[in-house]
């Protein structure tokens, strides 16, 4: 299946929304939009997975590269995810420990930039 990558500004962060699966043929996508966003001085990032219907390591580790590149700026990388099976993901490599993960969107443009306990 092929992804797409969007991007967009609301309440002063850039969402990148993205549809379809993220794998090892797909990732690069996806971390040349945030890298792109982030070299344009957009460091207050939502990625919305609530789409996403697959995503293997390559696509962890994009997210979490992009997470390292933002944070170098004080900026903050808040993740969208509603799918059972990618939270699982996240619950099992320990990475909703290091992600702000939200239900929704507006919940996570409305969430403080420096992940609390109540984010997880």
């Amino acid at each position: 299946m092929d992804l797409s990558v969007t991007s967009r500004e609301e309440g002063g962060r850039s969402i990148v929304s993205v549809v379809g699966e993220i794998d090892v043929y797909t990732a690069p996508a996806l971390r040349e939009r945030i890298n792109d966003l982030v070299a344009a001085g957009h460091y207050r990032l939502v990625v919305d997975l609530s789409k996403v219907d697959f995503m293997d390591s390559t696509g962890l580790g994009v997210l979490v590269g992009g997470l390292n590149r933002v944070r170098t700026q004080d900026g903050s990388l808040h993740l969208v995810c509603t799918q059972e099976k990618i939270l699982k993901v996240f619950r099992i490599t320990g990475l909703t420990k290091v992600f702000p993960i939200h239900a929704t969107v507006d919940e996570a443009l409305a969430a403080p930039d420096s992940p609390t306990a109540a984010d997880r």
